[in-house]
């Protein structure tokens, strides 16, 4: 599952990585290495000058944390973009889904996405499929993802970590190559 990517023609696409994630409403979550992976590979990424096109949510959900309106909306700290850096804001799970994201890939010459960010089980998980599904050889990477823990509909609880790791395992079974943090930086080169 910890494969080493191919980054030719490759565009990172940091998901979500917004304030709103931090609040208590949002419940436990897993993977406290999140915020340092995510900040090191987008570092990489930058010094490398490879594309870079940041994904927001624009809830239009009615009290939601991520609203244009809340505070939330805003960027984590060191996940902010840049100038010049675009922004695809989105409102439903998937970032291709009444968006121009496939057209700005696509003129970008673009071949391959990889993902991280919030949250592994909802939209990484869902713009990961769609890629695939566009055709894009796509990259999760998976220490750089997190789920929170979810009812399971029965009383009980899943645990952000059994999420995580059965949304990569499906992901990598057919629709994208699990990599770590540091085999994608390594594969970007000093």
């Amino acid at each position: 599952m910890n494969e080493t990517p191919d980054l030719g023609r490759a565009a990172l696409l940091p998901v979500d990585l917004q304030r709103g994630f931090d609040l208590p409403s949002w419940g436990r979550r897993n993977n406290p290495e999140l915020d340092a992976n995510g900040r090191r590979l987008l570092a990489a990424w930058r010094r490398a000058g490879l594309p870079l096109l940041h994904i927001r949510h624009d809830s239009v959900e009615p009290g939601s944390t991520l609203a244009p309106s809340h505070p939330g909306h805003a960027f984590r700290p060191g996940f902010e973009p840049r100038e010049g850096e675009p922004v695809v804001a989105k409102s439903v799970n998937c970032a291709f889904i009444g968006t121009d994201l496939d057209l700005r890939l696509r003129r970008l010459g673009v071949g391959t996405v990889v993902l991280f960010g919030f949250s592994t089980d909802m939209c990484v998980s869902t713009t990961a499929r769609v890629a695939a599904n566009l055709g894009y050889r796509t990259v999760v990477v998976g220490d750089a993802c997190a789920c929170f823990d979810l009812p399971d509909g029965a009383g009980g609880t899943v645990a952000a970590e059994d999420l995580h790791r059965a949304h990569l395992a499906t992901l990598a079974a057919e629709f994208a190559t699990v990599a770590t943090t540091g085999a994608v930086v390594e594969e970007i080169g000093p």
